[in-house]
């Protein structure tokens, strides 16, 4: 297994700590809303989506839901997604969005999200809650991507104790990982850093990479000339923001974890068979293309759909009804990607 190193310690990210009303010194990264970083390195993150239980699940989705610890030093949990079946399911490990810096497992919008796609699908969905950004910057979120899947396969391996009403659901031969946004991105760079035989009995399938954050110096068409529409979640103000927080320190938007395009040759490059779901009205919708273009080009096996009328995230924030219409078409297009 080709480990990403990280030296990083555990931050509390949702809770307020003791000194808040100590002064911190002023703001030096703000995204309006969401985040705000102080000159002394203390991050608020005003709860701006409800987290829910696992328990909390409508009745007629038909899906059990639990919560699981990959490693309580790091806060490394999984929520898990059981439809009702008689037979073995496809694991699916999903990464959430929030530019590595906001979001978690628990939010309400990706409870209900992963609820009826794991429903739609016919797929067990682990939810991985990984580190955030600036406190634990890339790349512990990939760190942490690996090590549940390590997790995943020791509770196979060795039939974990209280992971039998999952894990006995599982078709291990067939395990995709996903996300959307920033979890796209630890999608695909955990791909990139496994050791597909060290993950054995775990079958890697395929990447399903929804609206993929990337970037890169050099600004799309998309980037530049897009405004954000009211139905998109991300402009490009805050799409810097949140690579300045993100990255290493001292690194640029051509860094490889941002811009993928920027390795060697891509002919080289690790890649599964690859769905990336496009938004039409997304900023990152040139640079999405132009990711699946240039791997097409290289030989690698992508498909990709542009979904119209909709912007970035759509899927879990837009409330209207041509978002809900979408978004049954990308679950149906995700599932019709997993059976073949």
């Amino acid at each position: 297994m080709a480990t990403i190193t990280s030296n990083v310690y555990l931050s509390p990210q949702y809770t307020v700590p003791k000194d808040y009303h100590l002064p911190h010194g002023c703001v030096v990264e703000e995204i309006a809303g969401l985040i705000r970083v102080h000159k002394d390195g203390y991050v608020e993150r005003p709860q701006v989506l409800p987290c829910v239980t696992a328990g909390t699940m409508n009745p007629e989705v038909n899906v059990t839901s639990r919560d699981m610890v990959i490693d309580s030093a790091t806060n490394t949990w999984a929520r898990f997604y059981v439809p009702i079946s008689q037979h073995k399911l496809p694991l699916l490990v999903y990464f959430h969005g929030g530019g590595f810096c906001v979001g978690s497992a628990a939010w309400s919008c990706y409870h209900d999200f992963l609820a009826r796609l794991s429903a739609k699908v016919g797929c067990v969905i682990m939810s991985v809650n990984y580190r955030l950004a600036p406190e634990n910057p890339l790349p512990a979120p990939y760190d942490d991507g690996i090590k549940a899947l390590m997790w995943a396969k020791q509770q196979v391996l060795y039939k974990g104790s209280g992971s039998e009403w999952w894990r006995t659901k599982c078709n291990f031969s067939s395990v995709f990982l996903g996300g959307d946004s920033a979890g796209a991105n630890i999608a695909y760079n955990v791909v990139a850093a496994c050791d597909g035989a060290a993950l054995r009995p775990l079958n890697l399938k395929g990447l399903i990479l929804i609206q993929p954050f990337f970037g890169g110096e050099v600004r799309t068409g998309s980037e530049k000339c897009m405004a954000q529409s009211s139905g998109s979640a991300l402009n490009l103000a805050a799409s810097d923001s949140y690579w300045r927080l993100a990255l290493p320190c001292g690194a640029n938007r051509d860094h490889p974890w941002c811009n993928p395009l920027v390795k060697g040759k891509l002919e080289e490059l690790k890649v599964l068979r690859t769905l990336v779901c496009v938004s039409e009205m997304d900023i990152l919708k040139d640079r999405n293309l132009e990711f699946c273009e240039t791997l097409v080009r290289a030989g690698k096996r992508v498909e990709y759909e542009v979904f119209r009328g909709v912007g970035h995230a759509f899927q879990i924030l837009s409330k209207s009804q041509l978002s809900k219409n979408r978004t049954k078409e990308m679950m149906a297009r995700v599932k019709s990607f997993m059976v073949l």
